[in-house]
């Protein structure tokens, strides 16, 4: 639909039946259209945008940009096969950029770093191999092509009536960004802000060192921004970004609360603190056992990043024992 005018959102669909879509963005402009972000590379991800333009009446020939907002593959896996079809450059952060190798091309090493860091965290040898592969399958629905253009932090884009600043936002992913209209005060906020979900922040072999404090600070400074609309990589459009910010904020204080609290009955791998804090508060809260394996990994990573703040804001302390991380609260 035209969300507002000159911008069109299309929701593509997950593959595998997996019932979730990812919203891209068409941004009509003189000078041509921009693209921001892809969805999966499927064949029906890719018939869902082709009758989302036609739709809205928009061609892909009239699409010269397509911005990624990060390479996680429901937002870069189809920007590829959009390029050959649109002629356009696809763009993404040039942090996520140099993540596309060993992330798409050659994964081996990436996987071999995934396995240590779960190893190193507690997670038992009977689930290692499990949580070190649930993610494989993903791999078949992006194309592993280099994009066009790097972009940095401050960077502009232009389609001729609106101009487009680059923001770098980290935690959700290293590069991730996030395109703001000054004038209209619009933001296309990726992953990094979402309104019914809180979008995942985890410490793994492709986060950088403290994921959570980049997240919480890049944030912090989006709430700074005067902003009229959030367009979000999934859900919903919305206005009150202020009020979602505050919200996860909050989020992110009780986990750290609760994780306190595990630590002060003893020494915890992550694996372990994991297991005893409640996951998906906005459903009402899953236990860590009824977790499928990819959400199961996705919590023991999520654990990681909080350890790593309150560590670095001196609230937990972490010892290692035979190759095996534990930690405690100093307070």
């Amino acid at each position: 639909m035209e969300i507002v005018a000159g911008v069109h959102q299309i929701r593509l669909p997950f593959p595998q039946d997996i019932p979730e879509y990812t919203n891209v963005y068409v941004v009509e402009g003189s000078k041509g259209n921009l693209l921001i972000d892809s969805g999966w590379d499927s064949s029906e991800t890719l018939w869902a945008f082709r009758e989302g333009l036609l739709e809205e009446r928009l061609k892909f020939e009239d699409i010269n940009w397509i911005v990624v907002t990060h390479i996680h593959p429901d937002h870069f896996g189809l920007a590829n096969k959009l390029r050959d079809l649109c002629g356009a450059k696809v763009a993404v952060h040039v942090v996520e950029g140099e993540l596309v190798e060993s992330r798409y091309r050659d994964p081996d090493g990436l996987l071999r770093e995934v396995k240590d860091e779960l190893s190193v965290n507690g997670v038992p040898q009977a689930e290692l191999a499990t949580l070190k592969e649930v993610s494989l399958w993903m791999k078949e629905f992006a194309s592993p092509e280099l994009p066009d253009v790097m972009l940095s932090d401050g960077d502009r884009l232009s389609t001729g009536p609106l101009e487009f600043e680059v923001l770098r936002t980290p935690g959700h992913s290293p590069g991730h960004i996030c395109l703001y209209e000054r004038r209209k005060r619009w933001l296309f906020s990726g992953d990094h802000v979402l309104f019914h979900t809180i979008p995942h922040v985890g410490f793994h072999p492709q986060s950088g060192a403290n994921p959570l404090k980049d997240y919480i600070d890049s944030l912090r400074m989006l709430e700074e921004l005067p902003v009229n609309f959030v367009f979000p990589g999934h859900g919903p459009v919305f206005n009150s970004l202020k009020l979602r910010a505050a919200e996860i904020l909050d989020h992110h204080e009780q986990r750290k609360r609760a994780i306190v609290k595990v630590l002060s009955h003893g020494l915890k791998t992550a694996y372990e603190v994991a297991t005893e804090i409640p996951w998906k508060p906005e459903t009402g809260g899953v236990a860590f056992a009824d977790l499928v394996p990819w959400e199961r990994r996705l919590a023991v990573f999520e654990t990681i990043a909080h350890l790593k703040l309150l560590s670095f804001q001196g609230k937990t302390a972490k010892i290692e024992r035979d190759g095996v991380a534990q930690y405690l609260a100093r307070e």
